[in-house]
This record gives C-alpha cells, structure tokens and sequence, in this order.
C-alpha cells in the first residue's frame, strides 16, 4: 500500500481530525485504494460568553465511582491523549502514571491494534480506557492493513444506499472492537461537493444536508450496534468553511446560515445511535463564536445542548497540532478554555505535556476558574459513556 507520509510517532503532530487535508481524531491524508462496491429559518443569536448551565446527563448512578477520586484523578479521566501506535509499552505506562480516561491512535503503524497490546493497556487503568480511532474510510482509515479497506465517505453515498453503509459500518465496527477500539471518530456530517482531496473533500457523504445525515446515520448507527461508540464531526459545520483549521483559524459563513444548512445533520441527534459523541471544529462562525475557535466558545456548547438537545460526551477537535489553536494558546490553557466553555473531552493528538496539563487544571479547579461542577458534568458523561458506572 502507498503511503503519503511515514509511520507517526507521538511527537510527530497528528490531527485529531486529520492532517493537511483532515481534522481531528483525523490523521494527516494517504493514499489508500477504494475497492469496488457492489450492489427553519431562525434569527442568528448573539455570542455568549457564560458556560451552558451545569447539569447531570442522565443514566446510572456515576456517585460510587466517583466518591473516592482524587480531583486530579477526575481530571485526568477527561484527558484524550494521542499515543504511539508504533510503542505499545509507552501507551501502557502513560495509562499506568497518570490514569487518562482515554487515548488516541492515530498513524499508520498497527503494532497497539495488535496481539494484547491494548490488553495490558486496559490492565494498567483502575477504570476503563475509551480507545479512540478515526477510521472514516477511504484516505481516513487506521486498520486497513489489518480487515481491508473501506470506501471513503463519497464513494459510499455514490455507490451504495444507507442499508448497505450500515452494514459495512457494522462489519467494520466489529473489526474495530476485535482490536481492542472503542471510539470511532467518525463519521464525518460536514456538507461539501469540493475536491475531493480538499480539508473536507471526500470524507463528506454530500453537499446536500438530507443525504448526508442519511448516509451519517446509517454509518453510525451501524458502529453503534457493533458496540463501537460513533463520533459525528466538525460541529458546527467544516465544509464550507474558508480554510484548513490545521493551518489557522477558520471561518465558516453566518450562523443564520449555517442553520438552513450546516446544522441540519445534527438535528435529532439521538437517531445516530446509543452512546454517539460529537467534535467539536476549531471554527470562527460569525453570529455565534465572537472570534473565538467554536472548541473554545460557551456559545457553540450552549447552542449544541440547548437548540439540538445533545447530552452525550462533546469532544474538541485536535488541539496540540492544529494552528487554529496553537497559534493563540499553550495547550494547557487550551485545555482549560475547551473545559470552562463546556467540553467534555479535550484532545490532542500529539502525546505529552499530561503531567503540565494536570498541574494547570488542579491549579484552575482550586483558584475556582474551573468550577468543580463542570468538572463533575463532564466526569459523568465521560464515564457513562464507557459504561463504567453501576
């Protein structure tokens, strides 16, 4: 298989959405081959600079688990950090020290998705590691060495219907879950008809809102059943946005019009499947951000619980090796931004700088700039959505 770039390591910078032509949870682009494939409008609101109001996703009792961690040990469970998937051993005492609640493999080595690797990874936790992958398909995908390729996003929607993409997506789910996967950053609901090699590009399903959040659903509905924990991806809407957030901060058009748009495929959000989380883009979206990256805005936060009632886990895009962000912020401040403005899961995907981010966090929860309720709110849908609580 052709590879665009060399096998990544952790100081390499990753994308959670993807490299020069991807977004978080997403890898720098490569070639992979596609085998063949049978058979209202509402005024703008203003920006908000208050976090959305602090309540408890519903769902069992996280208290028991809860009571006997530390604050530092809370913290840490909201940490997604990218790991070498070439260096088994460093993922496993990363885990081991610091107690993470999650990871991220990006790169093309697959020696973590292999043997018992991410075995002893889950060992080295006291609570379970939510093991995360962007394998969209097509230039997107992390075990096609290891179960075969997929067709990227518009090639599924050309040549197959919804039922098949959710079959492929279940077959697919199944391989990821045999590899020791639990998050499937993915699929991707931005909306574009651009090259297909663009930031977006082929990853969309379509530019057309109602066939995309089809061929959306289905593909994570089928994740879901596989019991692989399905990411939509890049709210509030990267297609038409005017650049590539791995290089600066973007923007997108109005909200007003993203409304009538962008925002469609994450109406009714609860039919993409049990458990499904979204990403948030690193986006300038005027009427909403106050030029702000939307991962760091209350008001993005506010307009995805409040207006699309979405109470599951919302994660940040990439936010150690994309420019939208490390040109205005350290990532320790970077982190705390995401957390104060109602992240649930802040992620980089380069690795390192934990024990920092812990230290600025612990510092953040004891001056009060990071109230412990948020903390609390995102520790409990963090942990509901590993099914670690009774």
């Amino acid at each position: 298989m052709k590879r665009l770039l060399p096998t990544i390591v952790v100081a390499a910078l990753l994308s959670a959405c993807g490299g020069s032509g991807e977004q978080a949870g997403d890898e720098p682009a490569r070639e992979v081959p596609t085998p063949p494939v049978s058979a209202s409008s509402v005024p703008s609101t203003p920006p908000s600079t208050t976090p959305p109001t602090t309540t408890r996703p519903e769902g069992p009792n996280c208290e028991p688990v809860v009571a006997d961690m530390s604050t530092r040990q809370r913290l840490a469970q909201l940490l997604v950090v990218g790991v070498d998937p070439a260096d088994p051993a460093a993922a496993v005492a990363l885990v081991d020290q610091e107690q993470i609640g999650g990871i991220f493999i990006g790169g093309n080595a697959t020696q973590l998705l292999t043997g018992d690797a991410l075995a002893r990874v889950q060992q080295a936790a006291r609570l379970p590691v939510s093991v995360a992958v962007d394998d969209e398909g097509g230039r997107v995908q992390r075990i096609d060495e290891l179960s075969g390729s997929i067709p990227s996003a518009r090639e599924m929607a050309r040549t197959m219907t919804p039922e098949q993409v959710r079959a492929l997506a279940l077959e697919r789910g199944r391989a990821l879950q045999t590899h020791g996967v639990t998050v499937n950053y993915a699929p991707d609901v931005d909306l574009t008809d651009g090259p297909s090699d663009g930031v977006i590009g082929d990853r969309s399903f379509s530019a057309d809102p109602a066939v995309a959040r089809k061929y959306a659903v289905a593909f994570a509905q089928g994740m879901s059943e596989a019991g692989v924990q399905p990411v939509v991806k890049h709210f509030p809407g990267h297609g038409r946005a005017d650049g590539d957030s791995h290089a600066s901060l973007v923007r997108t058009p109005p909200l007003a019009d993203l409304r009538g748009n962008d925002l469609l495929p994450y109406e009714r959000i609860g039919e993409y499947g049990e458990g499904t989380g979204v990403m948030v883009g690193h986006l300038d979206v005027p009427g909403l951000t106050g030029g702000e990256p939307a991962s760091l805005s209350p008001a993005t936060y506010e307009l995805l619980r409040g207006e699309f009632g979405f109470q599951g886990p919302a994660l940040t895009d990439d936010l150690g090796a994309m420019k939208a962000i490390s040109d205005r912020y350290p990532l320790p401040e970077a982190v705390l931004r995401a957390l104060q403005a109602g992240a649930d899961q802040p992620l980089w995907s380069s690795g390192g700088q934990v024990d920092v981010v812990l230290d600025r966090l612990e510092q953040a929860t004891s001056s009060g700039e990071l109230p412990q309720t948020r903390v609390r709110e995102a520790l409990d849908r963090v942990l509901l959505a590993k099914g670690a609580c009774g």
